[in-house]
């Protein structure tokens, strides 16, 4: 027993003796780690006028990977979002989980605002990206869902519009914050206002009439007419033939596998929207080489959207014109306005004419990834919607992943970089002529509901394959052949 007691003294002691080196060393680490940022802080002057987290903790030479590692976390969250959020409104309804995703968007916001280290920053940031870009995705889709088939080019144009104007506002901000954890609170504080407001929002009436739930979807479309000023309707739903029953589980996102209408046109969707999100965030990153104010030309860069909305409101609800043609000639104008750079004499107006063409470009590429959320949203039935959403975003994330590689490739030549956004947009606006036209057409609320002809498109398998790798490999090989030429 003596010797067991000696023994538990002596272990006790070795474990006292290592926590107090550990601690020895957290402090040692901790105050080496305050001694390189106040010597760095002597030798190291930034030149901008603000602050931020390159600043703060340094992140220069071999740190400063971490600034764009940052970034790809947050677009990797992103990614995540869309791939979950769809499915799991499609499942438990879109108010719930637009109202969850809100919550914890303004919780990691105000994470991110507080980050004591850089980890805690680059977490934050990863999260807040799931849940933005989950709630993002719900939102638009519960904004259409509230109003009529009729009204979705104009919801989906003033949602999209937002984005726009809420670069310039932050160009803004950005002029009078020059603090950038105060930036971040300021700009994440409107968050709870509208956190609290979304509580009085009702569910979908889509959604609830897509899951049978007709006596429920009766009351809320009760409720947005005596919204409306107008009197109580004598309403009765009929129940549709593809609606799910409680004991039946609701269609999963495998379903845009299996399904050969589906299939196809998810493909293709995809490979649209990654198009738009390459060259608008290409041409946005693009942007960096323009000199003069920054705070001017990032509000330049998002006002610059502003026309192509209306330009969406008026061509996608003309029947000669709708939302195919038009989407196909956005994209096809903005794949000529960055071509048409390469045709440019070097030092061509100290690079005015370039800059108005990749403006010109932005605005084009604008419009079309505007009409392309509303085009998506009539191409999927309603027990899909969301899913179908997410998966077509999923694929825009990787647009936006691989963007600010393009823009590197100037060193070969300036016009590279355009000539790349170019080519793709052109072969996304051809490959738009494989869809279906939705202009006037009715909207499927069920899968079943797709097994008639009106809602077919894609019929020759051999075309169909033949047009897909056309469009998809023509970028590729036009790029290799202006690389070759410039070698």
């Amino acid at each position: 027993k003596v010797s067991k007691k000696i023994f538990l003294k002596k272990k006790k002691k070795k474990k006292k003796t290592k926590n107090l080196a550990l601690g020895l060393n957290l402090s040692l680490e901790t105050m080496l780690k305050f001694l390189i940022k106040a010597e760095l802080a002597k030798h190291i002057h930034f030149t901008s006028n603000f602050t931020s987290i390159v600043t703060e903790w340094y992140l220069i030479e071999q740190e400063a990977y971490k600034v764009s590692l940052a970034s790809s976390l947050f677009f990797a969250g992103l990614l995540i979002g869309n791939i979950t959020f769809g499915p799991l409104s499609d499942r438990l309804g879109r108010k719930p989980v637009y109202i969850s995703g809100l919550f914890f968007d303004v919780l990691f916001g105000y994470v991110t605002a507080l980050a004591p280290n850089y980890g805690v920053f680059a977490v934050s940031r990863f999260f807040v990206g799931i849940v933005n870009g989950g709630m993002a995705l719900v939102s638009f889709v519960l904004t259409q869902e509230y109003v009529g088939k009729s009204f979705w080019s104009f919801t989906g144009s003033l949602t999209n519009l937002t984005f726009a104007v809420g670069i310039a506002v932050y160009a803004l901000l950005g002029y009078c914050v020059r603090e950038w954890r105060h930036l971040a609170l300021v700009s994440n504080t409107p968050g709870v206002i509208f956190l609290l407001l979304s509580f009085m929002l009702p569910e979908s009436p889509r959604w609830l009439y897509s899951q049978g739930k007709t006596a429920e979807a009766e009351d809320v479309m009760q409720y947005i007419a005596l919204g409306n000023g107008k009197e109580r309707l004598n309403l009765k739903l009929k129940p549709s033939a593809g609606t799910s029953r409680k004991d039946e589980s609701p269609p999963g996102i495998l379903n845009l596998v299996k399904h050969p209408v589906l299939r196809w046109r998810t493909i293709v969707l995809m490979y649209i929207w990654y198009v738009c999100s390459l060259v608008y965030y290409g041409l946005t990153l693009n942007a960096g080489e323009l000199g003069g104010n920054l705070y001017l030309n990032v509000a330049l860069y998002g006002l610059v959207e502003v026309p192509a909305f209306p330009l969406c409101m008026f061509f996608i609800e003309k029947p000669w014109s709708g939302r195919r043609k038009t989407m196909m000639c956005f994209l096809i104008f903005a794949g000529f306005a960055c071509m048409f750079t390469m045709f440019l004499p070097k030092n061509s107006g100290k690079y005015v004419v370039p800059t108005l063409l990749a403006l010109c470009g932005k605005m084009m590429v604008s419009a079309a990834f505007n009409i392309v959320y509303i085009y998506t949203s009539e191409l999927y039935p309603t027990v899909l919607r969301n899913a179908g959403l997410g998966v077509c975003s999923m694929s825009c994330r990787f647009g936006g992943i691989l963007a600010p590689f393009v823009p590197s490739m100037k060193s070969l030549s300036p016009s590279v970089p355009l000539v790349v956004f170019g080519i793709s947009g052109l072969s996304a606006g051809f490959l738009t002529l494989l869809l279906p036209e939705t202009l006037n057409k009715p909207i499927a609320e069920s899968i079943e509901d797709l097994q008639s002809p009106k809602y077919r498109v894609l019929i020759n398998e051999k075309a169909e394959y033949f047009f897909l790798l056309y469009s998809i490999f023509l970028p590729l090989s036009y790029v290799n052949h202006d690389l070759a030429h410039i070698a």
